[in-house]
């Protein structure tokens, strides 16, 4: 496999670093002098210097070949866009994964098809939420080309669902409840699944139901 990565900060570097030791071709392109000639004693010819946003740059780079993946891995939100958008319509890059540093600027990046996205602050933040308990719905994964994600729900004594089969709960269009954990064991719900206090609910749904399974599995009455 061959891999242009876009910026050679840590997340850059530590990819190629990886992706290398993994045996697959990757070319890295870093526009900073200081850490360009970091880089350049490390990985010698597999890096260049020069703004990926440029298109004199990304064909020195090989986008032209084109590579299997391009990773934008810069700082800069915009520039990550910029760099996705030229790889994969006017390179015809199949496969494109944009770093998101800031959460606020995701929106830009699903107007544009631009799927998959890595952001830390969200990663972390679900992180958070999965150990804070009063997050009642924690988000685990976003599925944004499918326009679908993953919630985990843990389901109260006096919940509306607590003592109820799956089949008798009037779920969001659409949504499926996928795993119940109860005593460190998981399983596939079907209909006859009854539901208790306790168990750890895993639901795939469209985004902004969210309310809706709260509703459903969560709200006392």
């Amino acid at each position: 496999m061959y891999a242009l990565i876009a910026g050679g900060g840590k997340v850059g570097a530590n990819l190629a670093r990886t992706l290398l030791r993994m045996g697959h071709e990757v070319t890295l392109v870093e526009q900073r002098s200081d850490r360009f000639g970091r880089l350049e004693h490390e990985f010698e010819h597999q890096v260049i210097k020069g703004d990926a946003t440029e298109l004199f740059v990304l064909e020195k780079a090989g986008i032209a070949r084109p590579p299997d993946i391009l990773v934008a891995a810069t700082g800069d939100d915009e520039d990550n866009l910029v760099i996705c958008q030229l790889a994969r319509e006017k390179y015809g890059v199949a496969k494109v994964i944009a770093r998101v540093n800031d959460p606020r600027n995701q929106p830009y990046f699903d107007l544009l098809g631009i799927s998959p996205t890595v952001c830390a602050t969200s990663s972390i933040m679900a992180l958070i939420e999965h150990e804070v308990p009063e997050h009642d719905l924690i988000h685990l994964l976003e599925l944004r080309k499918e326009n679908l994600e993953i919630v985990e729900v843990t389901i109260d004594k006096g919940s509306p669902s607590d003592g109820k089969r799956v089949a008798k709960l009037a779920l969001p269009d659409g949504s499926r409840l996928i795993s119940v954990m109860r005593d460190g064991q998981s399983e596939i719900p079907d209909e006859q699944t009854e539901l208790h206090a306790g168990d750890q609910v895993l639901a795939i749904l469209q985004p902004g139901r969210e309310d809706e399974l709260r509703r459903v599995l969560l709200k006392k009455h």
